[in-house]
């Protein structure tokens, strides 16, 4: 009996497909010709073959990983994106800016820049199945984005975990009592009692700082770039040990990382929690409050409030560095990508405005036994970190319960951070050379040797003079690098039940990826580069040389030059003219979305068909012409019609 099977047209003609029993039917490149469509006189004698099976996997190649539950993704990002930025870099950037006016601008950027560029890599991501370097097949111009994420990547790396060293000695020295750094410890005693000042701010020194810069930095025996000094060697066991710990937490991929961030990504907000509510019984705490929140409606004029806020969207999310690519290429095909980045992000920028409730209650009760106003106890970045909150922590009664819990909170912070970072290398290097998944040793060695070269350059960053390096890579390597694409209609197959609020939520995501980010991106980007001239570079009162600022430019303009080389490389891989060379350089390989193949979930398999290698003519009529939709059209055969 005949078989009948219904086939679909590019062009959304469906008619029913029958196999005959008498007769042998011309084929073309492998597809069934109705039997009167061709002239048997003029059509020369050759065997067709049948469609080729699909190739079988690679037993040596793994397929891809994918996240155990959808919290574990969630949980990986929020982590990621929750940081060490959230709580000492906001807080101080919430009260410079016009306290709770800067929340204007903060959302502003986070909605017309941080979230779509958010959703445009999860996006990426997800529907690629593939790491920042693979990703790009499907636009191999612009592959070079992909190596300059991985450059920042192993930048931020490289610096990130010597702050995770700083905690550890930090929260090794929180077990004595009294604190090391606190009025009660028989060192501190001339400090607290006599007023030492401070020759580049010709201020008292308070024991918090003599600890910060003499016994954990060393600062004041380097007298510059070019003076490091020696190793401080308990820095380089605590930086040893936080390698380790990052070895042995990545070691099964996302299979390890994603249990590990049910307790490092929920911790940090049970210390915030506990923090605020032991801040709000502080006497003068309210003052610290007042002092972070209270609007100052002028600096909404300020062209550098803008900037901070948009920076800060930037160095929050974690945008552009490969890490959220990464992480998403795990998520299944069918993940609601949308309803992520909506969490994620809001998540992300309300943990920020809270964790400054935490800094500033306990600040304002520092500010209060010192009887001086709160603006001079407040601090950014390291500064905050282990010198004005530490020095606050040791008032409290507890103070050893205290610094321990605080110290703790920001291990966790900065070790989800740096997951990301890692996953994003590993991803791309994984991919590249996807028979390393199926060999664990080799993985394990490849992981091994990443993390023990790291730890061996992060070395300069622990000498005496190490805190002058560290801002150097601080300031040059932490650029966002984006790219804009437009994929609304593959979002929308990727979340095969999407709501019709996420489709109206795409045509705003749109006109953000068209007109808005790239506007507002510009502005921010040129804002920078005039700053950065006319900005000295300086950390407290040493300004640094026109040669280190120089070397910082180098550094972040390697990251940005990987894009017109590899474009370069493209288009040269190509042949014609240049047009030509251009125009196939931005279609995407044949190979795109080939790793999440096995992630499709019970979907056929496309598969080419063999071509004939015979020359052919097919006559036609009429009455024949409707036929043709009977041949099941794949991108090969319109092709070939098109060139024909």
């Amino acid at each position: 009996m005949p078989s009948e099977q219904t086939k679909t047209a590019p062009g959304n003609i469906t008619e029913k497909k029958s196999t005959h029993q008498q007769g042998s039917p011309a084929q073309l490149n492998g597809f069934n010709l109705a039997h009167d469509v061709t002239n048997p006189s003029s059509q020369p004698q050759f065997e067709s073959r049948p469609p080729s099976p699909a190739p079988p996997p690679d037993p040596l190649i793994l397929p891809r990983e994918q996240w155990g539950g959808k919290y574990e993704f969630l949980l990986s990002c929020i982590g990621y994106c929750v940081g060490l930025g959230n709580v000492w870099r906001f807080p101080y950037l919430c009260y410079r800016n016009g306290g709770g006016v800067f929340l204007i601008p903060y959302f502003i950027m986070l909605f017309f820049t941080g979230v779509p560029l958010f959703l445009m890599e999860l996006s990426l991501g997800q529907y690629g199945a593939a790491g920042p370097i693979t990703v790009w097949k499907c636009c191999p111009l612009l592959k070079g984005i992909g190596i300059g994420m991985l450059c920042v990547s192993m930048l931020v790396c490289l610096y990130y975990n010597v702050i995770i060293a700083w905690t550890f000695y930090y929260l090794g020295s929180s077990f004595q009592s009294p604190l090391p750094w606190s009025c009660d410890a028989p060192a501190n005693a001339y400090l607290c009692g006599n007023a030492t000042l401070n020759s580049s701010s010709g201020r008292a020194l308070s024991p918090s700082e003599v600890f910060w810069n003499e016994r954990v930095l060393g600062v004041v025996n380097s007298k510059g770039l070019h003076d490091p000094g020696p190793v401080r060697w308990p820095l380089a066991l605590c930086l040893l040990a936080a390698w380790v710990i990052i070895f042995f937490c990545m070691l099964k991929g996302i299979r390890s990382s994603g249990k590990v961030v049910y307790v490092t990504a929920t911790f940090p907000y049970f210390v915030l929690i506990v923090l605020i509510i032991r801040g709000a019984t502080l006497e003068g705490s309210l003052q610290g409050v007042a002092f972070y929140l209270t609007p100052d409606w002028g600096r909404l004029a300020s062209a550098q409030v803008w900037n901070d806020a948009a920076s800060q969207v930037f160095y929050s999310l974690g945008i552009g560095v490969g890490g959220l690519l990464s992480m998403a290429s795990y998520n299944k095909f069918d993940n609601n990508v949308i309803r992520d980045c909506l969490v994620i992000t809001i998540g992300n920028c309300s943990t920020s405005f809270f964790a400054g409730f935490a800094i500033f209650s306990i600040l304002g009760h520092m500010a209060w036994r010192k009887g001086v106003p709160v603006g001079e106890v407040a601090d950014t970045g390291p500064g905050l970190a282990f010198v004005a909150y530490p020095e606050a922590l040791a008032l409290l009664p507890g103070s050893v319960f205290w610094s321990i819990l605080f110290f703790l909170m920001l291990f966790m912070l900065g070790v989800d951070t740096l997951f990301g970072n890692m996953e994003g290398i590993t991803t791309a290097v994984l991919d590249e050379f996807p028979q390393l998944r199926a060999n664990m040793k080799q993985k394990s060695l490849f992981l091994g040797l990443l993390c023990f070269g790291f730890y061996l350059m992060g070395l300069l960053l622990i000498t005496d003079g190490g805190i002058y390096w560290f801002t150097l890579i601080d300031s040059f390597t932490c650029h966002t690098l984006t790219v804009l694409n437009q994929f609304c209609q593959d979002i929308i197959d990727m979340i095969c039940r999407c709501p019709p609020w996420c489709s109206k939520v795409l045509l705003y995501f749109k006109a953000c990826w068209v007109f808005c980010t790239p506007f507002l991106l510009l502005i921010i980007l040129t804002y920078i580069f005039i700053e950065m001239y006319n900005t000295p570079l300086q950390y407290g009162a040493y300004v640094y040389p026109r040669w280190g600022k120089a070397l910082g430019v180098c550094m972040g303009a390697t990251c940005c030059l990987q894009i017109p080389i590899w474009a370069i490389v493209a288009i040269s891989k190509e042949s014609g003219t240049l047009k030509n060379r251009f125009k196939k350089s931005i279609r995407p390989l044949n190979s795109w979305r080939g790793n999440n193949l096995n992630n499709s979930g019970g979907g056929e398999e496309r598969v080419e068909p063999e071509r004939m290698e015979a020359p052919f003519t097919v006559n036609l009529t009429d009455r024949d012409t409707v036929n043709l939709t009977e041949v099941d059209f794949t991108a090969i055969a319109w092709e070939n019609g098109t060139e024909a």
